[in-house]
């Protein structure tokens, strides 16, 4: 237990205070509560191990998403998303310090960008034309993106709103089909020795405050129209998209 003299109480409650901040609002968002964290994460400990911090501390909180909105859950899109995805983020757990995947980041990025045009600033309810055997491939390369940068979870958006799933039945879909892509990441960085005592008990942190911040996120939604929530999930693809550009040019 000597690592624990080594971390800040106060660090520790930053974690907490920006689990509960982020995921709040992105329960309201439709996620992206974990690309929120990696710049403030970034600069605290370093960015080779935001990712793997930002995806405990996300999959600590889910059971408590999932608990929240159980009865929103959509399970055939589950079905078809989560078993290539948690092929996928163990596979990238595997080659994380291997493989730069730039030009994917910068293709996602000008996709969450372009929403704000597919949907007309909010104005259109879908944007084009969505399959269910669609969320075969989407996991698969959602979760190696997701992985390797530690947030993802604005592009599922899009898809999800254009088969009528808003609101509750995106944020609880989602938190399913994310915890068990968690299950694989974790297990994937803990496997490939990516997570130390001291990152477990930063995510420790996060997680503890993601679930809090799922609460408050909940109280919020519910008194959303569907038009109130297109809005906040376009914004925050657009912001989501803008900041992976940044992230990828400038090479952070």
């Amino acid at each position: 237990m000597d690592f624990l003299a080594d971390i800040s109480i106060w660090m520790l409650v930053g974690l907490f205070v920006l689990g509960t901040a982020t995921f709040t609002l992105s329960t309201i968002s439709g996620g992206g509560g974990a690309m929120m964290q990696i710049p403030i994460l970034n600069f605290l400990i370093g960015t080779s191990q935001t990712a793997p911090v930002i995806n405990l501390g996300a999959f600590l909180s889910r059971p408590a998403r999932i608990a929240l909105f159980w009865k929103h859950i959509h399970w055939t899109v589950f079905w078809y998303y989560v078993p290539a995805a948690m092929v996928g983020a163990f596979l990238a757990s595997w080659l994380f310090s291997e493989v730069k995947i730039y030009w994917i980041q910068i293709i996602v990025g000008l996709f969450l960008i372009s929403t704000l045009f597919q949907y007309r600033f909010g104005k259109k309810a879908h944007s084009f034309t969505m399959k269910m055997w669609y969320f075969i491939p989407l996991g698969l390369l959602i979760s190696i993106v997701g992985t390797f940068t530690g947030g993802m979870g604005p592009i599922l958006n899009p898809f999800l709103m254009n088969l009528d799933i808003n609101k509750e039945a995106l944020v609880g879909t989602k938190a399913a089909q994310s915890f068990f892509l968690g299950l694989s990441q974790v297990s994937g960085y803990a496997f490939f020795g990516l997570l130390n005592p001291e990152l477990w008990s930063y995510g420790i942190a996060l997680g503890l405050g993601a679930s809090l911040g799922n609460y408050f996120g909940k109280r919020i939604l519910s008194k959303m129209s569907n038009a109130t929530f297109r809005k906040w999930v376009i914004a925050l693809m657009v912001v989501s998209g803008v900041f992976l550009l940044l992230k990828t040019l400038l090479g952070q």
